[in-house]
């Protein structure tokens, strides 16, 4: 076919589908159907639905055909749509926050303005912190199941930047990294700018198939795995101790890093231990104080082997330098005087209740969760489709995410991933009635 004539095909479905001529959900002809019509070939008609894809127009289902999405919402919504407008209850994002933290960051500020220190802090800082902050966040870690010595502590802007820092020093364009088949998004979004090729791994309801896991490092070369085994995002699982010993048995036959992200770790009680405790000679904890006490404190930290800690430093130097001095000095006051600890356990009680809530409002519905966790994971039926039921909630004014941003296979579920932590409670209560009725409407 000419190439005139399948632009111009793939010109007149992008016009239809934009003008509203074929409505979001509509099923097209299959490839077959396509290429009879149209007289094209069928390898033809394949590329049509392709480039249509690539512009977001289109979604590719196996099993079912290939639909129009719904071009209200932006293609990734859930990583790059972080602001939503005014009145709009966003169950999009977690940024949990408890009455009376704005007086915190008050009295906090003018304790430091007290301080003797404060030149101190208008100076660049060491690349991996001042030696006593990286003795308080080892102490602080204590309390997370992980002893380290402070040389092990790498001060990071936030657990986002502690992921980014680590596979920068650890990893190449090209390598191959096992991820869960759905995983953080911003773990996703980091993982493609750096070019790393995402291997998922099949989840099942109590955490990653390490069998399956097995199998993948045997056919092909895995640098290293992305876990979060404590407090999973979206699936809210807590891997068994068992499990995580499995895990850690892996990774010491194919000598693959373990990369452990902790930032919703504090939430669960009672968890086994850390990967690094178990393993901590190729594994790197990431966490941070983002959820436990503000999305805008952004202060982090890795846990390392002693023998990465140099590379990792390299990276904090190419990418910030180093932590703002007086970010680091809050945060590690409010360690020292028992703050975040206080923080976290009035967070655990939060998120409680917030799951309560939404037990009682979507009883009856196919919740995926954990009982203290700030999101959820709400399969769809077989006929559902999430792109729909997300804008039909938006202009009711609730902002949800699909599954697109989490799935790191082809085939993406059908499902919504609701974050409970960012809307007082009598809003997250009447947000997740309409999520009920908008999900039994198009089911």
């Amino acid at each position: 076919m000419p190439r005139s004539r399948y632009k111009a095909l793939v010109d007149t479905f992008a016009a239809d589908i934009r003008d509203g001529r074929l409505a979001p959900g509509t099923r097209l002809p299959t490839h077959r159907h396509l290429a009879a019509t149209h007289g094209l070939a069928l390898v033809t008609a394949s590329r049509v639905y392709a480039e249509l894809e690539q512009m977001g127009l289109v979604s590719g289902e196996t099993g079912r055909g290939t639909f129009v999405r719904e071009t209200s919402l932006p293609p990734d919504l859930g990583v790059d749509q972080q602001v939503v407008a005014a009145g709009m209850a966003d169950l999009n994002f977690n940024y949990p926050a408890l009455p009376g933290q704005a007086d915190l960051l008050r009295s906090g500020l003018r304790q430091l303005a007290l301080s003797g220190d404060l030149e101190a802090l208008l100076r660049y800082q060491p690349h991996a912190g001042r030696a006593h902050e990286r003795a308080c966040i080892a102490r602080h870690l204590l309390g997370c199941g992980l002893e380290v010595n402070p040389e092990q502590v790498l001060i990071v802007s936030g657990a986002q930047h502690g992921l980014a820092v680590v596979l920068m020093a650890l990893l190449q364009p090209g390598d191959v990294i096992a991820v869960d088949a759905l995983t953080y998004s911003g773990f996703k979004v980091l993982a493609e700018a750096l070019r790393l090729e995402m291997l998922p791994i099949p989840v099942t309801p109590h955490g990653p198939d390490l069998g399956a896991l097995q199998r993948l490092c045997r056919s092909r070369p895995v640098r290293a795995v992305y876990s979060m085994p404590t407090l999973h995002n979206p699936l809210g699982w807590v891997m068994s101790l068992e499990q995580r010993e499995q895990l850690v048995s892996i990774a010491r036959t194919h000598n693959l890093h373990l990369i452990e992200d902790a930032a919703y770790a504090f939430l669960a009680d009672d968890a086994p231990p850390p990967l690094a405790q178990l393993a901590p000679e190729r594994t790197l904890y990431v966490s941070g104080l983002s959820k436990n006490i503000a999305t805008g404190l952004r202060v982090g930290f890795i846990a390392a082997p002693p023998h990465q800690v140099a590379a990792l430093e390299r990276s904090i130097r190419a990418t910030t330098w180093n932590t703002p001095g007086v970010m680091t000095a809050i945060a590690c006051a409010w360690i020292e005087d028992g703050t975040v600890e206080r923080l976290e356990a009035e967070k655990r009680a939060d998120a409680q209740a917030r799951q309560a809530i939404a037990r009682e409002v979507l009883a009856g519905m196919p919740c995926v969760t954990h009982p203290t966790s700030y999101f959820l994971w709400l399969p769809l039926a077989d006929d559902a489709r999430a792109e729909q039921i997300a804008a039909a909630l938006m202009r009711e004014q609730v902002a949800v995410s699909t599954a697109q941003p989490f799935a790191t296979t082809s085939h993406v579920p059908r499902a919504l991933r609701l974050a409970l932590g960012s809307v007082d409670l009598d809003t997250l209560r009447a947000a997740l009635a309409k999520v009920r009725w908008v999900v039994q409407a198009y089911s």
